[in-house]
């Protein structure tokens, strides 16, 4: 199971900070993704991190997300600055376990979490 929570409203320009709790299983054993679906859009990659330690992130996010697992906690976090109106979502983790080249594909993910909703006012 995954429990993600954290989200919040924040200004633009501010911080805040998602937590991915994994229960039932080390988050090492999966590649840990979280996605994020605006009102009115489809939802989309943000930012996964592997089981060997790797990081990947779209585009929009490089340079202001950073993501990272706490192994003592089993958690996935993600570090969210410079938060614009543009962030405004509900975040969803999940684990897959599917190669590292398909982890922004959601369809390949195997648990979600429920979403936490991260609101950014300009």
């Amino acid at each position: 199971q995954l429990q993600a929570s954290g989200g919040g409203l924040v200004q633009a320009g501010g911080s805040l900070i998602l937590s991915c709790v994994v229960s039932g299983g080390s988050a090492r054993r999966y590649n840990i993704g979280w996605f994020r679906q605006a009102p009115g859009k489809e939802r989309e990659f943000v930012a996964a991190f592997g089981w060997s330690g790797n990081t990947k992130y779209t585009d929009p996010v490089k340079g202001r997300f950073i993501i990272s697992r706490d192994n003592a906690k089993n958690t996935v976090r993600l570090q969210m600055n410079s938060l614009e109106p543009e962030d405004t979502a509900v975040y969803y983790c999940a684990a897959t376990t599917v190669v590292w080249g398909r982890v922004t594909r959601e369809d390949d993910y195997l648990y979600w979490g429920q979403g936490t909703l991260v609101t950014v006012s300009s």
